[in-house]
This record gives structure tokens, C-alpha cells and sequence, in this order.
């Protein structure tokens, strides 16, 4: 149900989103009212959160029926431990072609009412509110004067940003993403010095009900949107190659990798910035991974210049790898839920040209008869489309290959692509199932949470 505003974007992008979704190739395919009836719908649809939580399995450890009857049991004491009923049940299903996910329908909107004690917290925390988290002390940018411990609050996303940290209310755009107790005094969360770690306010009635997975079976159940899962699935790995993630952090498609090559073999994860890459050790370590090995190091410098260079390290020699994935740094216009965003036009066109260079770099470290998978978690037909023709022109080694599983549309018109190559790609389109009362909740879940997604692509290739 559309219940939140559109997303908040600045004149100039929501125009440019607009030329992008009208263009000529859509006019003449669907006609200038349908492709408007899109754009509108992805515009609502960004700001609301999709209506499933989706888990990824650790099956390298376990087998999916074992997860899901622990996850089912872990769950039922959390809501035991949150209300009174007796008999409590938890809805957990596996989906049908993916074997390593599990899906839990979401609970919302729902009737909240609005206290008048409020909280108000940034755009990114009120997002993660909407998944299912608690909200930490961080994230937190105005309260009540003498807001204590045990306070029950009305919690408000500042849409725009523009809330002044500390301050006591806030009148400009928000939104009401539900209520919560608040676990720690005002004073403490607006102390000087270092802020405060930990929850500020334990969201009791959110707007929407989904579970909290923090400290949940942390070495079994792994929060994965459903399109970034099926990315490994679609590189294929398989136990024994040498696998690169150029663009790896937080690592949860590393790790995925890892897990489908049973842990056999060397996944080597590149990310530019330490605190990141200490990240995706973490998660190899709470997932019981060790074939693993991060670098910080910028990916577009991967490449050694020396052929006969053997370092267990980047740079690499050319074609040193079975395969590739490169899941780019990227606009992000297709994450949700997503109420606002404050980036100028500049700013989102900014990351063609560091795509092409991360391009560049995969092909020559990829090995003959390699595959390369390139991926983002945006709209826009610059970053995806144009990048597959840009790609097959510049690189006549590389040709698109079917994917598997498909569970997304096809391409979108307008890069010049044939008919025959848009069907090889995958877009997850969520505008396209996307009506007045929401995605089609008379569909049974597993279908509705293909479609339900984040906007997200995937594309292919093999290095002939």
C-alpha cells in the first residue's frame, strides 16, 4: 500500500530519471501513458520497503530445512519475549528455484498511532527501521528535552536531512516510521565526546513488522537482498577456480561465493578502503569461510604490469582468474525503501566512467573461456544497458550468456540493444508489479518476492 510520499529527489534528477524511462525506444514499444504509469510507480515504489524479508542460508554448513526450523525456533522467542499470545507463529518459505534462500513475508502498513513524544532520526536509519532494525544511538538526531530511559517515543525520518543534531523538534519534511522505547537518556545520546554505541530506541509498533536479526544465528541466516544473491548464483562457481570480487565490501556476495564453491579453491575480495575489508573478514569468520583472501586496493590499478609477476596479491598478471565479478560502485537509485535522496545530477552521472575503467580491468584478469558478471543496485540505463553495449563494442572477446536463475524481466529498451540481447540480461523492476495497494499480495509469496525487489541488474558474459 502507498503510504510514504514519492521519493524526495532533486528537479534535475527526477527529470533525467524521467528521459530514461520515456525514452523513444519505450515510447514506440508500450506508448507514452504506459511508460509514464512506470516512472510514477518506481518513484513510489523506492520509498516503501518491499513486503518480504529475504535470508540467505549458510547450506555450506547445514542443509535449508535445518536453517529454516532453527531460524522458525529463534524467532518465536523474540516474539515471545515482545507479546503476550500464547501461541505464536512464525511464516518462513524456501524459494522454489533458489536453494539457499529463505523468505518472510512483512507485515504493513499497519495502524500505528503517533505519540506525541517524538523521535526524529536520519534518512539511512529510518530506512532500516522500515527492514525490521532497531534504531542505534547514531542515527539518532532530535528528541524530547527530557527524553529518559523508558520513554515511549513516535520515531520520524528526516527525509531531507535537514533535522540540526540535538535538537529537541523538528518541523520540516518527515516521515512517521512507528514507535519505540527509548533505551538510553538524551543526555547520553547527545553527549560530547564520542557517541554513544548501541540501540537507542527498541522499535516495539513499527509502521512495518518484520523481524530483527541482529545476534540471530549469525553463522546460519545471512539478510541478503534477493537480486544480490541471485548474482552468485549467476557467476556459477565451482570448487576448485580462482574467483575475483572487484568491488567486494560488506563481502556478502564474497562470502556467497565462497559458500557455493563449498570453500574449495581461492575467492580474492579488492575494496579501496580498509575499515571495509576488515568488514568482510568478519563475515568470512562468522561464516566459517576460510578460502577468502581481501586486499585493500583500487580494482582499476589491478592489473600487473609485469606478465610474469607471482604475488599472492594485486596486482595480478592478465588472466589470472576463472572468473570475475564485478559488482560496481553505482548511482544506488534502485535501493529500498528509499525516501529521499540529495544528490545533485553531477553526482549520479559520475559513475560511468569508473565502471568503464573496472571493465577494463576485469576483461584483461579474466582467463579464456571465463565468465564475468557485472551488476548494479541502480535505474539507470547509463549504468547498465549503455555499459552492456558499450562493453560488446569495445570488447569483441566478450559475449553475452543466458543466466541462471532468471527470475528478473529482461532489459530495458533504449541502449540499442537487439530483442535477443535484452532477453539475455536481467532487470529487477519493481515498478512493474507495483499498483495503488502495492505489489500483488494475493500472489503467493515466493512469486511476489521476485518481483518485489530492489531495482537491481545483472549481466553475463564469457571472454572467448
Amino acid at each position: 500500500m502507498s503510504i510514504f510520499p514519492r521519493i524526495s529527489l532533486k528537479p534535475e534528477v527526477t527529470e533525467f530519471l524521467r528521459n530514461v524511462f520515456l525514452n523513444k525506444e519505450v515510447l514506440a514499444a508500450v506508448g507514452h501513458q504506459e511508460a509514464e504509469s512506470r516512472f510514477q510507480k518506481l518513484l513510489t515504489c523506492l520509498s516503501h520497503p518491499p513486503s518480504y524479508t529475504c535470508v540467505r542460508a549458510s547450506t555450506h554448513l547445514a542443509p535449508l530445512e535445518e536453517i529454516q526450523h532453527k531460524l522458525e525456533e529463534e524467532l518465536k522467542k523474540q516474539q515471545m519475549c515482545n507479546s503476550s499470545a500464547e501461541e505464536i507463529s512464525v511464516q518462513i518459505l524456501p524459494h522454489p528455484r533458489i536453494p539457499d534462500v529463505l523468505l518472510l513475508p512483512v507485515d504493513g502498513p499497519r495502524p500505528v498511532k503517533q505519540l506525541s513524544s517524538e523521535v526524529v532520526v536520519g534518512a539511512q536509519c529510518g530506512s532500516a527501521v522500515l527492514r525490521g532494525a532497531h534504531v542505534f544511538a547514531p542515527g539518532i538526531v532530535a528528541s524530547p528535552k527530557y527524553m529518559k530511559a523508558g520513554d515511549v517515543v513516535s520515531v520520524f525520518s528526516d527525509l531531507e536531512g535537514r533535522c540540526t543534531r540535538g535538537a529537541t523538534s523538528f518541523e520540516g519534511k518527515r516521515v512517521f516510521v512507528g514507535n519505540g522505547v527509548a533505551q538510553m537518556d538524551r543526555s547520553r545520546i547527545f553527549c560530547t565526546g564520542e557517541p554513544p554505541k548501541g540501540i537507542g530506541v527498541q522499535m516495539v509498533e513499527p509502521l512495518y513488522q518484520s523481524p530483527s536479526f541482529d545476534g540471530v544465528l549469525p553463522s546460519l541466516a545471512f539478510l541478503q537482498n534477493l537480486p544480490s544473491i541471485v548474482v552468485g548464483h549467476v557467476l556459477g562457481p565451482r570448487p576448485g577456480e580462482r574467483i575475483l570480487d572487484m568491488c567486494a565490501a560488506p563481502g556478502g556476495k564474497t562470502c556467497h561465493i565462497a559458500a557455493l564453491m563449498e570453500d574449495q579453491g581461492e575467492v580474492v575480495a579488492l575494496d579501496r578502503i580498509r575499515n571495509k575489508i576488515d568488514r568482510i573478514l568478519q563475515n568470512a569468520q562468522t561464516l566459517h569461510l576460510r578460502s577468502i583472501k581481501a586486499f585493500c586496493f583500487n580494482s582499476t590499478q589491478a592489473v600487473s604490469s609485469d606478465p610474469a609477476q607471482e604475488t599472492e596479491g594485486p596486482p595480478f598478471p592478465p588472466e589470472s582468474f576463472d572468473r570475475v565479478l564485478l559488482d560496481a560502485p553505482c548511482s544506488g537509485l534502485g535501493q529500498r525503501p528509499n525516501m529521499g535522496s540529495t544528490w545533485s545530477l553531477k553526482e549520479i552521472c559520475s559513475y560511468q566512467p569508473l565502471q568503464r575503467k573496472l571493465f577494463h580491468a576485469a576483461v584483461r584478469l579474466l582467463k579464456k573461456g571465463g565468465v564475468l558478471v557485472y551488476s548494479t543496485c541502480t535505474v539507470t540505463l547509463a549504468e547498465n544497458e549503455e555499459q552492456v553495449a558499450w562493453a560488446l563494442d569495445t570488447f569483441p572477446c566478450l559475449t553475452l550468456q543466458p543466466q541462471e536463475p532468471h527470475i528478473g524481466a529482461g532489459g530495458m529498451l533504449g541502449a540499442g540493444l537487439s530483442p535477443e540481447q535484452l532477453c539475455l540480461l536481467q532487470r529487477f523492476s519493481p515498478e512493474l508489479s507495483w499498483d495503488q495497494t502495492g505489489t500483488d499480495r494475493a500472489a503467493p509469496l515466493p512469486c511476489r518476492a521476485d518481483r518485489d525487489t530492489i531495482g537491481f541488474f545483472i549481466a553475463k558474459f564469457l571472454k572467448n
